[in-house]
């Protein structure tokens, strides 16, 4: 498949009537980038703010796994579909249509007066966020020559871990001092202001593959067997659990089948079929998020738990991890731009490998220093990984199949994640059962933890040779 039907240059018009100046590409960079800030410093946050939700609303521990649960199944479901219309109806405008519904969605739970609400407004921000991000990159990709893509990939992604290492922190002082509502409340005023900006800077649109059909059965199918492979992760290793991730996978299986026999699929399976890295790139991101999505959560576990730190300190240690990665990812997207981006991504995968297998040794007594090293190496890791790999899916893909291609993307992430909570989920299970990780249970607590390492660092050295599979972008 070739790489492109058509390159242009950043003064050129890019597609329909979409004209890209200098200072399109700047809004476009602008917008894209707080919003992709936006959305892992809400995700972070609320995490800090889960037991104050709960304590509201006298929920149970499974209850309040659902405030997370339903925002990942819909914003993975729907990814791809919205991928799609934004090919084919335009890009802006779901982007657009995508920060409406979440920012009413978080005035939705600001105001909530039950828990069942809260549910519902974080099923809805998902649903907003399958818009945004589905779109989002595509527009980034469509706007700036291929010589800038790594660099600018690179920013947006220095942005999300900056949300994510700085939404634990101003999540904890918001819910401490203004309660949990003012989280989603901060959403009204940046959601309007996000809009605002596109609404006035954004001119034209991106609809490449405008006038095609919306594949609405093939996208039926995907979003059940989505649904249900995702939210079976969280509730292994029950026997419905295992039903419903069969019945998951099944539908993924009988939807792959469908759109090889569509005229106009959703998605295009010859993409996973015959371009190469596409397929291969997408498979390390799946990879990559499976492998390092819940170690976070494991640690946190282990220093509050094990170590006795407190939450600000455990934090302190934590955000070592996302604040290289936001230091070092638009430096990693930029180097992608003159290497070959499967070099510097696998050579980040490698990293990843690292940092995993040291962390399988760490112990009730292991030097925090150490554990601060691992964290580095898995920081260092993940830039050079992300924007690179990034930048090899979107430029493996013609010009219409951006949006598609952006999608699966935040498919592979959103889907990669919940899988990397379902191990640790079952490890923790076998060893701990239902017994809370405290200092009595330290030791099968950290020999689940091993167990959960282990097959990380695994998978992640798989992941290596699937990011050294895919060729070089000129291959494909």
């Amino acid at each position: 498949m070739p790489r492109h039907e058509h390159e242009t240059s950043a003064g050129q018009q890019l597609s329909g009537n979409a004209p890209a100046g200098r200072i399109t590409e700047r809004a476009v960079l602008v917008v894209a980038t707080l919003t992709s800030f936006l959305g892992p410093f809400m995700g972070s946050s609320v995490n800090v703010a889960l037991p104050s939700i709960g304590a509201d609303f006298a929920m149970g521990s499974a209850t309040l796994g659902w405030v997370n649960m339903a925002f990942l199944t819909t914003a993975a479901a729907f990814s791809i579909p919205f991928g799609r219309l934004g090919d084919l109806f335009g890009r802006k405008r779901i982007y657009g249509a995508g920060m409406v519904v979440f920012t009413l969605a978080s005035v939705l739970i600001a105001v909530a007066p039950s828990g069942t609400v809260v549910i519902v407004g974080r099923a809805l921000q998902g649903f907003g966020s399958a818009m945004i991000f589905a779109t989002g990159m595509a527009i980034l990709v469509s706007v700036f020559p291929p010589d800038q893509r790594g660099q600018v990939l690179g920013i947006n992604v220095a942005a999300v871990y900056l949300g994510l290492s700085s939404g634990p922190f101003v999540g904890g002082v918001m819910t401490e001092h203004l309660g949990w509502r003012s989280i989603f409340w901060l959403n009204l005023p940046v959601g309007l202001v996000l809009v605002i900006m596109m609404t006035i800077l954004l001119k034209g649109e991106w609809a490449d593959a405008a006038g095609a059909r919306f594949d609405w059965i093939g996208a039926a199918i995907l979003v059940v067997a989505l649904s249900l492979t995702v939210n079976s992760f969280a509730g292994l290793p029950h026997v419905m659990a295992a039903v419903a991730l069969a019945v998951g996978l099944g539908g993924l299986v009988a939807f792959v089948l469908y759109e090889q026999h569509h005229d106009q699929p959703i998605i295009d399976i010859a993409l996973f079929r015959h371009n190469r890295v596409f397929a291969f790139s997408s498979l390390a991101a799946l990879i990559n998020y499976a492998a390092t999505f819940a170690v976070a959560f494991l640690l946190s576990l282990y220093l509050q738990n094990v170590r006795g730190f407190s939450p600000q300190a455990a934090g302190l240690v934590l955000v070592t991890q996302p604040l290289i990665q936001a230091l070092l990812s638009p430096y990693a997207g930029r180097l992608s731009d003159r290497v070959e981006p499967r070099n510097v991504a696998s050579i980040g995968m490698a990293l990843n490998f690292v940092g995993l297998a040291l962390l399988v040794t760490v112990g009730r007594h292991t030097p925090m220093v150490f554990v601060i090293a691992c964290l580095g190496f898995l920081g260092l890791g993940f830039a050079l990984f992300s924007s690179p790999n990034t930048k090899a899916i979107m430029s493996s893909v013609e010009r219409r199949e951006y949006g598609v291609a952006s999608a699966v993307v935040g498919t592979m992430r959103q889907v990669g994640m919940t899988f990397s909570m379902g191990v640790v989920m079952v490890t923790l299970a076998l060893r701990l059962g239902q017994a809370e990780v405290n200092a009595a249970t330290a030791e099968p607590f950290i020999g689940s933890m091993r167990l959960a390492l282990s097959l990380f660092a695994a998978l992640c050295c798989a992941g290596i040779f699937a990011s050294l599979a895919r060729g070089t972008a000129e291959s494909s």
